[in-house]
């Protein structure tokens, strides 16, 4: 396994690229001051918990407020393997042959109502992630399967005590969701963080206006002396990519931390010349089409491949590059890795076939066998432009040439969420993104409703757990490439739980004032602020 991260990181920075003046010389002395207006392509998070969030809205919304145990190298997050302490004082090694991960905690971290911040704080708040209380959701807690126990002997001492060894813990502990809470919060009322705000990050809370703008001003408490550099953020939601580019063109923001088309970033180029740098990468971020078993006829395997069968990934993804920031085809694990498929193994299953007469005439085939030829459904679509109302419209163009007569309601992303997590819809766009490149828990999405509780498919599969399990249990790298094919092929194909659609190409660019913050291959991580300044 550690033979795979390192040929990981070497591919993730070959694909990292920045323009001249987007990367922060050496001799660039940080200033402090200014307020960094950034704008956020929704209409606000459907919470602020991270802990139950899985949307960039809330990431982005949120994080500059908040403080982790670990994180990738805020100066280097196109890695996969440099991680560093956030409210750790050093990286541990693990003892037991692997089951036990013993971190000190920092002793001079201040929540920002002026209280310190403990071990037991840190445990609290990763027991809530691992195993959370009946009524409460974790988005992540079956990335944490192999966690036994999370434990504060003290007051400055966490321990992780694993029920078996794996590679993948540490870049999970490294989730950029997983914000650490205060301990007396969370067991007076452990909702209370959807709705408000207090942490121990480098800016504190300011304000919050529904649907308009989130605020936060300098925490001159930081325990990083010296940052932040900023004295304040200002995230203004906009869901419209017009507004984003006017706004960025006007620079009444700096830019946005998601990404913009090829076809936005060409037309502020052009307009902006040097007042503006760009930062690209591939993405950890990939559109997936999630089916409801429970609603019929989407019970019915065959019904599920024919969708699948119907679209032309192959020739679909360079048009669609052109308007929207997709890129590449993939399979569950991002291309990116070398656990991902390589092209002729993906062209061997259903919805990949390199010949789509063939495959739409098999669609068809199946759709006949099961009495729902020329039927009518709804697709659920999120209210972003990039790329889900693209995805949503090329897909709906393709099932139409097998005959499928779908609408197509798009909904702002609270509603979205909740059609999603009530089992509501018929089929809906969705996608699985994810932070640190970390593919045995990345492809957790997939996991039935009762072991990943944010995969909304609606249906339970004990052998596609099996599968899971073996995989995440072990080390030898040709053995897990192979269990990850078998994983792939059975939810891909046989089941055809879901159908994975174009994975992403993450642009940023930015007003060449912004300095101090690096692109990496997944909008979630590096956004908490606390390098960024202005050069103005």
């Amino acid at each position: 396994m550690t033979m795979m991260r390192g040929v990981c990181a070497a591919g993730l920075a070959a694909i990292l690229t920045t323009g001249a003046a987007g990367v922060v010389a050496a001799a660039d002395a940080p200033k402090r001051g200014g307020t960094l207006t950034y704008v956020i392509p929704a209409d606000g998070p459907p919470s602020f918990d991270g802990h139950r969030e899985t949307t960039f809205a809330t990431v982005h919304a949120t994080a500059p407020f908040y403080s982790v145990l670990i994180r990738i190298n805020p100066n280097d997050p196109g890695s996969t393997t440099d991680f560093v302490c956030d409210l750790c004082t050093q990286m541990p090694k693990p003892t037991d042959d692997g089951k036990t991960w013993t971190f000190k905690i920092r002793q001079d971290v201040k929540w920002h109502d002026g209280s310190p911040l403990t071990a037991y704080d840190v445990a609290t708040s990763w027991q809530y992630v691992v195993r959370p209380p009946e009524g409460m959701t974790s988005a992540r807690a079956s990335y944490f399967v192999m966690v036994d126990k999370v434990e504060a002997p003290d007051a400055s001492t966490v321990v992780f005590r694993l029920k078996f060894a794996t590679d993948a813990f540490l870049p999970g502990l490294a989730d950029p969701f997983a914000y650490v809470y205060k301990k007396d919060i969370l067991e007076k009322d452990p909702h209370w963080y959807e709705k408000n705000i207090m942490g121990s990050g480098p800016f504190k809370f300011a304000s919050y206006d529904v649907g308009q703008s989130v605020k936060g001003v300098r925490n001159d408490d930081y325990y990083r002396k010296g940052q932040p550099y900023l004295d304040g953020i200002v995230g203004l939601f906009a869901p419209k990519q017009a507004v984003r580019v006017d706004a960025m063109r006007a620079d009444r923001a700096s830019l946005e931390f998601r990404g913009l088309p090829p076809s936005a970033r060409d037309q502020l180029v052009k307009e902006l010349g040097d007042k503006l740098t760009v930062q690209t990468s591939d993405w950890n971020c990939g559109n997936l089409i999630t089916i409801n078993h429970k609603k019929k006829p989407f019970d019915d395997v065959r019904v599920r491949r024919a969708l699948a069968l119907a679209i032309d990934q192959w020739n679909g993804a360079p048009a669609l590059a052109k308007i929207a920031n997709v890129h590449t085809v993939g399979g569950v694990v991002f291309p990116g890795s070398p656990l991902a498929a390589k092209k002729e193994e993906l062209q061997k299953l259903t919805g990949f076939w390199p010949d789509i007469n063939k495959s739409r005439a098999e669609a068809k085939r199946l759709l006949k066998e099961a009495g729902v030829e020329g039927m009518s459904f709804e697709l659920v679509n999120r209210n972003i432009d990039q790329p889900y109302k693209f995805v949503g419209t090329w897909v709906i163009d393709e099932w139409s040439k097998v005959g499928l007569k779908v609408n197509q309601r798009v909904v702002p992303t609270g509603p979205w969420y909740e059609a999603m997590r009530g089992g509501t819809f018929d089929v809906v766009v969705e996608a699985n993104c994810q932070g640190v490149v970390n593919p045995l828990m990345d492809v957790g999405k997939y996991l039935p409703h009762a072991v990943y509780t944010e995969n909304y498919g609606q249906y339970e599969d004990q052998k596609e757990i099996d599968i899971y399990n073996a995989m995440i249990r072990e080390t030898d790298f040709a053995k897990q490439r192979a269990l990850i094919r078998q994983f792939e092929t059975h939810v891909l194909d046989t089941e055809a739980h879901a159908i994975q659609v174009l994975w992403w190409s993450r642009i940023i660019p930015a007003r060449s004032y912004v300095k101090g913050w690096k692109i990496s291959p997944s909008h979630f991580v590096n956004q908490d602020l606390a390098n960024v300044w202005l050069d103005k």
